[in-house]
């Protein structure tokens, strides 16, 4: 059964922008005045790395460094920084899918995991390396261990909610070639 037709294809990948810019909606909203003491986990980055993992071909790089520095503009980040930080893990995590295919959850929550710690760290060290004004150490560590917790609800609700599963050994793409 052909699983990935070209249509399948082409609406997971505007499937995936629309959740990025419901995501980033729901951010932006003036829910609290007062500053809080953690930081809210990154769903664009779990929703992102959880898709690379499970069908690759649904986030090409060019959509994720579209979501990631739209993300970067306007949530006042530094622009391009965390986009090329998390375009970078999302990669590397797709060259990866293959090989964790047949992986349990518990192997892909620790790839997972070790690519948002490396670019969580990497933003920081450039963030001090540029000498550009960092959040406080708190907050971060907040919004890295939120991030890391989110993940498998994220997996549930792109398993579930989505249909976006692990491709099977034997499925085939939307040109009848094996994935």
């Amino acid at each position: 059964m052909n699983d990935l037709s070209v249509t399948r294809l082409w609406l997971m990948r505007a499937a995936f922008l629309l959740l990025t810019l419901v995501i980033l909606f729901f951010h932006l909203l003036p829910l609290e005045t007062t500053p809080r003491r953690w930081a809210a986990p990154d769903l664009v980055l779990c929703f992102a790395l959880a898709w690379s993992m499970r069908r690759p071909e649904y986030v090409p790089a060019l959509a994720l460094a579209c979501a990631f520095l739209l993300a970067d503009l306007l949530l006042q980040r530094p622009p391009g920084l965390g986009a090329v930080l998390a375009l970078i893990g999302c990669e590397n995590l797709k060259g990866r899918s293959r090989s964790l295919r047949d992986a349990n959850f518990a192997a892909e929550w620790i790839s997972v995991s070790i690519i948002i710690v490396g670019i969580a760290v990497a933003y920081r060290v450039i963030h001090a390396v540029v000498l550009i004004e960092q959040p406080s150490l708190s907050l971060s560590l907040s919004e890295l261990f939120l991030t890391l917790l989110v993940y498998p609800i994220v997996v549930a609700i792109t398993h579930v909610g989505m249909g976006v599963r692990k491709a099977s050994p034997g499925d085939l793409d939307g040109f009848g070639h094996r994935i």
